[in-house]
């Protein structure tokens, strides 16, 4: 089976071939760094993780470019409203770059904190100042531009493919009407879904940070960066972009329109900018209203650590929904994902501590053990079907017929995707059930029995199983097989 993901270009399941055999290069849409990362934000760099990692588990070389937006974001994608990193500034009594380290700084600890592994490239806006105006120059001399107010436009209308990612009605959108609510009317564009290349005329005084152009001392229009840094690193053609569902129907779709808009003629004929665009859904809580700061439904990483929640909780919780479809947070939610992976942890620590540490070398694997791993790459394969490929992961923590050297070289295989440390946390756990009998004298012992029986029921030595079981309920303690391995409690 070959990897196949679901291209938001034509709207279909389709299978990945990347430009150069063996290689991918990928970009996706980093923080605006004016505040901190809420957790809905934070679905997307775990869903570019899972990307990364099973590019990675499938043999690929890869490249993960990933931008730092540290200059002016207005908070309409349609260059209205506030400028996000001037009014946080104002805020905070900082300068906008102290305030933009500071946002970054959080947001990397927040990617730490969740297993996340760091993009090979991480480029800052205001680093690449010069790019964005070589773009734009190019993007001029082709045709596309016009110079209203003071600022620099992209003409819509002189890009025929304008519509295709989103499947806008462009008859509509020249209206001001359709999918693009249009807030503020701005009486220099020619159609109302034109965007700014480069500002001069700012809609605010004393703007934090501008640089010469040809156009004029002045900033640049938020979506030139990623076009410009992407093409830095990746070249004019790439293979995959990401980002939110939110951003296509206008930050993606100005993406691409700049980007082509940009090509010669023999570029043109090397086909388009980008081969295949991967979004994530929203995460939502009750009412169904997605995590947003401005609404002020707005939880931190921080917010679930101060509940007592582990951050890879939340990864858990996230990978149990496909990434494509909206998942829904709740207190009972996250309770569950925290109780799941403490039962993953503490199934590994017994398959640990009976394996003796040792994992099997993949010649040693039974068909068996090499099945749970075609298929769990199967799940992968699947547009990175995460509920799938923890199922299969729970499956084989269960299946006795494997050797506890055989599951430990599963679990680290397919724990190199899901990235939840199991066998890490699993070490610096006393027992497999210790926090659930904190204070029983007798617990420590209990535990060596009931370890003792698992690895009687695998070596199918089920006379002393039962002898242990019964044992153990003559003194008023009960074993349940779960899943995830026994628990036991008293009666």
């Amino acid at each position: 089976m070959a990897l196949k993901l679901f291209n938001t270009m034509g709207k279909t399941l389709q299978e990945f071939k990347p430009i150069t055999e063996g290689f991918c290069g990928f970009y996706g849409c980093g923080p605006t760094v004016y505040n901190y990362a809420h957790i809905g934000n934070l679905r997307a760099y775990v869903f570019l993780d899972i990307l990364d990692k099973t590019l990675t588990y499938l043999g690929y070389k890869i490249k993960h470019v990933m931008n730092i937006t540290d200059v002016g974001h207005l908070t309409g994608d349609g260059d209205d409203g506030e400028d996000k990193m001037k009014k946080s500034a104002e805020e905070r009594h900082q300068s906008v770059l102290e305030v933009a380290k500071f946002y970054t700084d959080a947001f990397m600890k927040d990617i730490d904190a969740l297993n996340i592994r760091h993009p090979d490239v991480i480029c800052k806006a205001t680093e690449h100042i010069n790019e964005m105006i070589e773009l734009i120059k190019q993007i001029e001399a082709n045709g596309h531009t016009y110079m209203a107010g003071g600022n620099l436009y992209y003409d819509i209308s002189t890009y025929p493919d304008y519509a295709k990612l989103a499947n806008l009605n462009m008859d509509e959108l020249k209206a001001g009407a359709g999918r693009r609510k249009v807030v503020v009317v701005d009486e220099n564009k020619r159609n109302p879904g034109d965007f700014v290349l480069w500002f001069t005329k700012s809609k605010f005084e004393d703007q934090a940070m501008t640089w010469d152009s040809p156009w004029g001392r002045g900033y640049p229009g938020w979506h030139i960066e990623c076009s410009a840094m992407s093409m830095k690193y990746l070249g004019k053609h790439f293979d995959i972009h990401t980002g939110g569902i939110d951003h296509v129907p206008v930050h993606h779709t100005n993406e691409i329109a700049q980007s082509e808009g940009s090509f010669d003629e023999q570029e043109r004929a090397k086909g388009p900018w980008v081969n295949y665009w991967l979004h994530n859904e929203f995460l939502v809580i009750e009412g169904g209203n997605k995590m947003s700061k401005s609404s002020g439904n707005f939880l931190r990483l921080q917010s679930l650590l101060d509940k007592g929640y582990d951050a890879l909780d939340y990864r858990l919780f996230l990978l149990g929904s496909h990434y494509r479809k909206q998942v829904y947070f709740s207190w009972d939610a996250m309770e569950s994902a925290k109780n799941s992976r403490k039962a993953l942890v503490n199934r590994t620590k017994a398959i640990l501590d009976a394996a003796g540490g040792k994992e099997a070398s993949d010649a040693e694997l039974s068909a068996k053990a090499k099945e749970y791993l075609e298929l769990f790459k199967a799940d992968l394969e699947n547009d990175l079907s995460t509920p799938q490929a923890l199922s299969r992961l729970q499956m084989a923590l269960k299946d006795s017929s494997l050797t506890p050297q055989e599951t430990l070289t599963v679990i680290n295989k397919m724990d190199s995707v899901l990235g939840l440390k199991l066998v890490e946390y699993a070490k610096k756990a006393d027992s497999p059930v210790a926090d659930d009998h904190a204070g029983d004298p007798e617990a420590k012992e209990i535990d060596a029995l009931v370890q003792q029986r698992t690895e009687a029921k695998k070596a199918k030595d089920f006379a002393l199983a039962d002898k242990i079981r019964n044992d153990l309920a003559a003194r008023g303690v009960i074993i349940t097989d779960t899943p995830s391995g026994p628990t036991w409690k008293r009666q």
